[in-house]
């Protein structure tokens, strides 16, 4: 974003996300339908962070949370309608039709980019280091691949242990040269602001407790209640519906209430969708998992939105971009290491229950998965307490408060 245009790179990302979903609808192989992922990770490492910042240089400061919400709700939506929506495509089809709809939404963005797209931001043409994205590339993927790993082989495989050692190291020295560097590539001293932080952890707790619990409910549904896959998007179509309501809402509201009302009650209503999905059995009614995930669905984004606003705005402008690309990398990482211990937790309780029925067995482990999610939400909640109201949504407090008492 310093060194390109936000329109230039915005038609590079969506280009990539397409040409890796054409290759991975068209995969032979699976060896080539992972390279067409990897693609496509590359589209979505861009334009997520090109979202928040953005948003940020466009919209005025007491319209940003608004602004968020709608962004969150992409975001947060994604994973909630996406069970419905490959559910619907694989009754009526097989998995190419899955990135083959991908493909055709990309075509309409790609044009839409192109003919509306401007970009806020004035280029400054850094010079890039390409030690620092080399360093980058090891230490996150690294990171990522040594939990990937852990879902197949044990936590103490070469293959879990050596990736992970990479990847700290590369890390280590990655941080240090941005710290060291007159010009970073990634400004981290937006990691030495307090109100940054907490919002960022909030955000990365978020994250990881949906990929977590939207990685279990279809499983749940397929292997322990033997739902049809049609059904089991369709059972999953209600909470995908109300977290779009309730990610456009939590915006206003943060624009109103601030984010100490918002963080804390989403992360409590998360809290005991959590636990709800812990106690769920093989007779479990279709109506409580409904129930239960609509809680989940009502949680996250109530706290997703206003935790990444609060996190933001703790920044001054100069360090926006910065502050969005380490939110959104962060999150990734939390994504990948959260589904990797669900995983793990999934087939690791299902091996020590002793039930005579499969069913009963895969719901065990299902339960030791949903007990992780609870895990992060508690830590969440705790931590939601220490969230910081913006400067601006303070001083307005401020000068409320005292025309009220000139008024008296």
């Amino acid at each position: 974003m310093k060194n390109y245009s936000i329109r230039h790179l915005t038609l590079f990302s969506l280009i990539c996300f397409l040409i890796g979903s054409l290759i991975s609808a068209f995969a032979p192989s699976f060896s080539l339908l992972l390279i067409g992922r990897m693609i496509q990770g590359i589209g979505t490492g861009l334009i997520l962070p090109m979202l928040f910042a953005t948003s940020m240089a466009v919209f005025p400061i007491q319209k940003l949370g608004s602004a968020m919400g709608i962004a969150a709700l992409i975001i947060m939506f994604a994973p909630a309608i996406g069970p419905t929506l490959a559910g619907i495509l694989l009754g009526v089809g097989n998995w190419r039709l899955i990135f083959l709809s991908f493909a055709l939404i990309l075509i309409i963005a790609v044009i839409c980019a192109y003919c509306f797209i401007e970009s806020p931001f004035e280029l400054t043409k850094q010079k890039i280091d390409r030690l620092s994205c080399l360093l980058s590339a090891f230490g996150f993927g690294g990171i990522i691949l040594a939990f990937s790993n852990a879902s197949e082989f044990s936590f103490a495989s070469i293959f879990v242990i050596i990736p992970l050692i990479i990847g700290i190291v590369a890390l280590i020295f990655y941080t240090k040269r941005q710290l060291t560097m007159t010009q970073p590539i990634l400004n981290l001293k937006a990691l030495k602001n307090k109100g940054f932080v907490i919002g960022t952890l909030l955000v990365m707790l978020n994250f990881g407790i949906t990929l977590s619990s939207m990685y279990l409910l279809p499983q749940i549904l397929q292997n322990a209640l033997n739902i049809p896959v049609a059904l089991t998007g369709m059972i999953m179509l209600p909470g995908g519906i109300v977290n779009a309501i309730v990610s456009f809402a939590s915006g206003k509201l943060y624009d109103q209430l601030g984010p100490k009302k918002l963080v804390p009650l989403g992360f409590v209503i998360t809290t005991i969708g959590c636990l709800a999905f812990g106690q769920l059995t093989t007779q479990a009614s279709i109506v409580y998992i409904i129930a239960c995930h609509l809680l989940l669905m009502i949680g996250i984004p109530l706290s997703m939105s206003p935790a990444q606003s609060s996190a933001l705005q703790a920044l001054p402008q100069g360090l926006s971009t910065d502050g969005s690309t380490i939110i959104n990398t962060l999150q990734q990482v939390l994504g990948a290491v959260a589904t990797a211990v669900t995983t793990c937790l999934l087939q690791l309780g299902s091996k020590q229950a002793s039930f005579t029925q499969e069913s009963k067995n895969y719901m065990v482990g299902a339960h030791w998965g949903f007990y992780f999610a609870f895990i992060l939400a508690i830590m969440g909640l705790i931590l939601a307490f220490k969230v910081q109201t913006p400067s601006y949504m303070q001083k307005k407090k401020k000068n409320y408060q005292e025309a009220t008492i000139d008024n008296h």
